[in-house]
Formats: C-alpha cells, sequence, structure tokens
C-alpha cells in the first residue's frame, strides 16, 4: 500500500478511536453547543475531572478539540463541527438497523 495512503488511513483510524468512546462522544457533543469548561463537562459527563481532562486530551491530541486557559480554567471547544455530520451518519445507520430488524420480526 502507497505510504501517504497508510498514514492517512492510521490518521483517521486514530480520530475513530478517539471518538470510540461514549464519555468523549458526550463531550463532543456538548461543545457543539460552545466553548465550555473541565467543569461542566465533568458534571455532563458524570465521571471526575481526572477522567474528564484525560478524555480531552486524548479528543485533543487528534484534532476535535482545542483547549485555552483563563486563570486557573481551562475551556474546550470544538475545532472540528464537521464531525456532526459524521455523528447523523451513524445515526442513520442505526436507524437501517432498527428497520431490519423490524421487518425481520413480521
Amino acid at each position: 500500500m502507497e505510504a501517504n495512503r497508510q498514514s492517512r488511513l492510521e490518521a483517521r483510524a486514530r480520530i475513530l478511536k478517539a471518538l470510540g468512546h461514549a464519555s468523549r462522544l458526550m463531550i463532543v457533543e456538548e461543545l457543539a453547543d460552545g466553548e465550555k469548561c473541565v467543569a461542566e463537562l465533568t458534571q455532563t459527563v458524570g465521571s471526575d475531572m481526572s477522567t474528564v481532562s484525560k478524555h480531552l486530551s486524548l479528543l485533543k491530541s487528534v484534532g476535535l478539540v482545542q483547549d485555552r486557559k483563563e486563570g486557573t480554567q481551562v475551556f474546550y471547544r470544538l475545532l472540528a463541527p464537521c464531525v456532526l455530520g459524521f455523528f447523523q451518519c451513524v445515526e442513520n445507520v442505526m436507524d437501517v438497523q432498527v428497520q431490519r430488524q423490524i421487518l425481520l420480526a413480521k
């Protein structure tokens, strides 16, 4: 396989892997509404601040979010809102699966 293509596929896989956790998906959805501080995200996710910070660090490492510091607080924002379109695609796949199950049950 061409080296450039392989690198791009591996980069895609890293991004998809970063999205492969319900808490990180929740964080991305929350950031779609605008910038949030870690404390706000911690409340939403329902995990401790250390765990949420690790999730945010992973999302940042693949380029999905960006942070900024204001005093002692760290705020995050979504860098790639196009990922929300991917979420809609996933929802469409889920809808198709439900419809198939309904048809098979008949």
